[in-house]
């Protein structure tokens, strides 16, 4: 095999991924990041004490961790400090009705039970299935690059297919077990993460009730970026050379091939094969001229994106009661919510949103006595978001957050910081200002996402939330060592 020097744009979990996995295979990897802070969006941010987490704030799939670490003769321990949390999350389905969701499976079965009697011998079966799912699934489906339909016929694939439901929405699977409101919501509700309704997404994803339920829900002492930094230690300890405060302005192409960078600063950057962990979006139609581009325009129109968001950032100088570290406040109707973001873009009247408070866990993210709160609402992409609609919404959301836990937090916000479309624009390129990538709809699935390949310059590749396998955390992981072995097997050849 030949040794190159390979350049990947982008320190995010999918950048620093390829970038580790290519190092320890010996090839001279250059890793450039356009921020000044590395992580994408898992960076984090320090303001008065406070220490928050930008982006990712839930740990699910642990395995998913362990064995990326074990692939270089690592574990998650030698970097940070995991804990697991209960109750896994707090449920605020209104005034007074909050359910703190147990660790423990029996206990969580009992809450079940309660709500709707048989529902315990369901959860069972449910977890049977969706068990089967996640080991298909996430040990060997999002492992696939996706570039052949080839891939994936074979006959014991086509009737785990099958099994796996890959035909039918998560909304219908989930209502042949359960048929109070509350369970619905609950076993409904991490496909949130991948962005779309339950109507729309695959029952396969009900593997994502597997990783809540069977797996856990834990935090990395000190911040997800806890994992960014450990990343980044073990890629540099492979020899990965990493550079911030480099964006990339163009790709250069001569006879076909993709030969260089030109940097922001006017440097020019040479390589042998380029991976682009950047918004796919971005680097096809922006750093690379129509000629070789992937796709059209009209293409990336017709994508169904995962939504964006409208965070805050908040620091409260006195403890807070009532919450939990995760806590998802469903007192309002998901319906006029989803439409809002899926059907008919625009702000939503009555939004859902969610809160987490890790100084509820971790002490050290906020200074003594005071609590690091961070505020999610789940929005459509490319909507206008001016600062007076983003202080509407905070009121909206806090009158809200008060009334439901008791008390009184605006008068005891010290810190505040707001983040939303244009954010994630200039901060990530991202495409119409997403948060989380494409959405894993059916039409979205495997062969049918952007491809981790240039089709027209044979030295470059994608990875990241928008090619396969898909967004989230332990997808981009995945995705890293899935890109890793493409480029591996075209410098063999």
């Amino acid at each position: 095999m030949a040794y190159k020097k390979v350049v990947v744009i982008g320190s995010g979990f999918a950048g620093l991924s390829t970038a580790t996995h290519l190092a320890a295979e010996g090839q001279d990897v250059l890793l450039l990041e356009k921020n000044k802070t590395l992580g994408g969006r898992a960076r984090k941010f320090e303001a008065e004490g406070f220490v928050f987490d930008m982006g990712p704030s839930w740990y699910w799939m642990p395995d998913v961790f362990e064995r990326y670490f074990e692939k270089f003769g690592k574990k998650v321990s030698d970097y940070y400090t995991l804990t697991r949390l209960d109750p896994s999350y707090a449920v605020f389905f209104g005034a007074g009705d909050v359910l703190d969701v147990p660790a423990d499976l029996e206990k969580f079965k009992q809450c079940l039970e309660e709500l709707e009697p048989g529902a315990a011998k369901k959860l069972d079966l449910f977890l049977q299935q969706s068990a089967y799912k996640y080991q298909k699934g996430i040990h060997d489906l999002v492992h696939r690059p996706s570039l052949s339909l080839a891939e994936f016929l074979d006959f014991s694939l086509l009737k785990d297919l099958f099994r796996m439901d890959i035909f039918q929405s998560m909304s219908t699977h989930v209502r042949k077990f359960f048929s109070h409101d509350k369970i619905i919501r609950l076993m409904e509700f991490p496909v949130l993460f991948l962005g779309e309704t339950a109507q729309n997404i695959p029952a396969l994803y009900s593997l994502m009730n597997y990783a809540d339920i069977a797996l856990g829900t834990w935090y990395p002492m000190g911040g997800m970026h806890r994992i960014i930094e450990g990343m980044v230690q073990l890629a540099e300890e492979k020899g990965v050379e990493i550079r911030s405060e480099a964006e990339v302005k163009k790709i250069n192409v001569q006879e076909g091939k993709a030969v260089s960078l030109l940097l922001a600063n006017g440097e020019t950057v040479e390589f042998d094969v380029l991976v682009a962990g950047a918004d796919y979006h971005h680097v096809d139609k922006e750093l690379l001229d129509p000629a070789w581009s992937n796709y059209s325009d009209a293409y990336w129109d017709k994508r169904t994106l995962a939504p964006s968001s409208l965070l805050f950032y908040l620091g409260v100088n006195k403890r807070l009661a009532n919450l939990r570290h995760h806590n998802l406040f469903f007192d309002e109707p998901l319906g006029p919510h989803a439409e809002a973001i899926y059907t008919h873009p625009a702000w939503p009247e009555k939004p859902l949103f969610y809160v987490s408070v890790p100084s509820q866990t971790d002490p050290s993210v906020a200074p003594e006595g005071m609590e690091n709160v961070f505020i999610l609402i789940p929005l459509a992409p490319d909507l206008e978001d001016p600062e007076q609609t983003r202080e509407y919404y905070f009121n909206l959301v806090m009158d809200r957050l008060e009334k439901l836990t008791g008390q009184e937090i605006r008068s005891h916000i010290v810190y505040k910081k707001s983040y939303a479309h244009r954010d994630f624009k200039e901060d990530y390129h991202a495409f119409k200002g997403n948060a989380y990538g494409l959405a894993n709809t059916l039409m979205q699935t495997a062969i049918l996402k952007p491809s981790l390949k240039n089709k027209k310059l044979s030295n470059v590749f994608y990875t990241g939330q928008l090619t396969v396998p898909g967004p989230g955390v332990p997808p981009s992981l995945i995705s890293g060592g899935v890109v890793a072995k493409e480029v591996i097997k075209s410098l063999k050849k």
